[in-house]
């Protein structure tokens, strides 16, 4: 998983390094298994071109800590801007939305990293939205699985 990618050729170039190590491993007799390959969208700008990046990719991971910092300008580690750190902005969700839209329609799976995956006020949103896989700390597996049991899907455009 490559992070901090804001572009496509930075993808492509990184595959052909991929590429090239296999070649290596190849020469010198060592097996090796392929992996998915995928990519964290933390930024906005990963966000809008998460159509042609999921072209490139198997796979998305969305770190809602990042991409909530980025998408509203705010240095979270700032203490003095917690009033107007929001993840729950209309905003980001409507980016984790539009990122697991662009993933499927092209054949990428979606999970989502950060704080917000934990979040059980946002479980049910993120599984309308049809997020595929929410990471989360261990802590956190047994309500997360609680909450997904107790859902009523509700199909229709959230934002």
């Amino acid at each position: 998983m490559y992070p901090m990618i804001i572009s496509v050729d930075e993808v492509r170039r990184i595959k052909e390094i991929v590429g090239l190590v296999k070649k290596e491993l190849e020469v010198d007799g060592i097996s090796y298994n392929d992996v998915e390959q995928g990519i964290m969208i933390e930024t906005p700008a990963s966000v809008v071109i998460s159509d042609e990046l999921a072209k490139e990719v198997d796979f998305f991971s969305i770190g809602t800590n990042d991409l909530t910092q980025y998408t509203l300008a705010i240095d979270r580690q700032n203490m003095k801007l917690d009033n107007i750190y929001d993840p729950h902005h209309p905003a980001v969700l409507r980016m984790i939305q539009m990122t697991i839209e662009n993933g499927h329609k092209h054949g990428c799976w979606v999970g989502i990293c950060g704080e917000l995956g934990a979040d059980t006020t946002l479980t049910q949103t993120f599984i309308e939205m049809g997020i595929d896989e929410l990471s989360v700390s261990p802590s956190c597996v047994l309500p997360i699985r609680k909450n997904i049991r107790e859902i009523r899907v509700n199909k229709e455009k959230l934002f």
